[in-house]
């Protein structure tokens, strides 16, 4: 996938913004509730396998070390503790990412080598101060390039809250724009809004806006570390920013949903809102991420119990 390029700052993309809550509400559910009842075993099964292929398995923890980011790898590459699914499937079934602190890249780089699973697992590395995002520009821009000198191919901005809520719209995309330039032509870029603490849906969808046009390859809802993560209802609102911008673009941009998709039916629900919104293509690791760490657990139970049923 080639890495995005930022366009002109548009005002106007941004003017006469209307967002009706209830009204998303109600979408969400007309687009997943009917489909997820009539979901058989047999699909279970491919949503499960769908949604493992699609996760960043994720660890930002205080008590990161090397080795547990050499575990995380290796559970990225091998996900089943039952070897033999990984022989059956011939070494197809990985996740599509781990992410971990700038710190810790070095530590996944070590670790996916020794796999050989380089190029095949990402490495993605949070910056720019997470999860807050409140740090001085310059230090924010070194931390995005100690992060890919180390090895990561995928870098997890942090935009500012501050300038969502206070509408400085321009100097947000300002700040992007210079991320993404510090992320060269062949790192992706994914900007974390952190949506709890955007303050209203519309600031949801101009903050999705500006990210995409300031040069971001996704769009992620939540660093994970806010009150409020990721919701199938906000998930809407940026997925409306998505389809906008591909209208006038041309250029399809990634969505990211972090923190909040714990289960499996979590995660076939967003996949459906995805397949019926922006379409099938969406849903390929280019495109679409679930930032997780717990969600590997279900996704591992729920494979064993749905396979035995069939």
């Amino acid at each position: 996938m080639v890495a995005n390029v930022e366009i002109p700052y548009d005002a106007k993309q941004l003017s006469n913004v209307r967002v009706n809550l209830a009204c998303v509400v109600r979408s969400v559910d007309l687009l997943t509730s009917a489909v997820i009842k009539r979901v058989t075993d047999a699909e279970f099964r491919e949503y499960t396998l769908q949604a493992l292929k699609l996760t960043d398995l994720t660890t930002l923890a205080g008590d990161d070390t090397e080795s547990n980011v050499a575990r995380l790898c290796f559970r990225a590459a091998y996900p089943f503790s039952d070897l033999n699914v990984h022989a059956q499937m011939k070494g197809q079934v990985h996740t599509a990412a781990v992410c971990v602190y700038p710190s810790r890249v070095a530590d996944a780089h070590r670790a996916l080598k020794a796999l050989g699973m380089l190029n095949r697992v990402q490495i993605a590395s949070v910056a720019t101060g997470f999860p807050s995002g409140s740090y001085p520009l310059e230090t924010r821009l070194k931390e995005i390039r100690f992060a890919i000198e180390q090895g990561a191919s995928e870098i997890d901005i942090v935009i500012d809250r501050s300038l969502v809520l206070t509408g400085k719209w321009q100097e947000l995309y300002d700040e992007i724009v210079a991320m993404r330039k510090a992320c060269g032509e062949k790192v992706h870029l994914k900007a974390i809004l952190g949506i709890g603490e955007c303050g209203t849906m519309v600031n949801v969808y101009k903050a999705s806006m500006v990210a995409m046009m300031a040069g971001s390859d996704f769009i992620k809802t939540s660093t994970g570390k806010e009150a409020v993560n990721a919701t199938l209802p906000v998930g809407l609102v940026m997925i409306r920013a998505i389809q906008k911008f591909y209208r006038f673009t041309g250029k399809k941009i990634g969505l990211k949903p972090a923190g909040g998709v714990r289960t499996v039916r979590d995660a076939i629900a967003w996949m459906i809102m995805i397949r019926e919104t922006l379409g099938e293509e969406w849903l390929k690791p280019e495109l679409f991420r679930f930032g997780a760490s717990g969600l590997l657990d279900d996704i591992e139970k729920q494979f064993y119990a749905v396979s035995k049923r069939l």
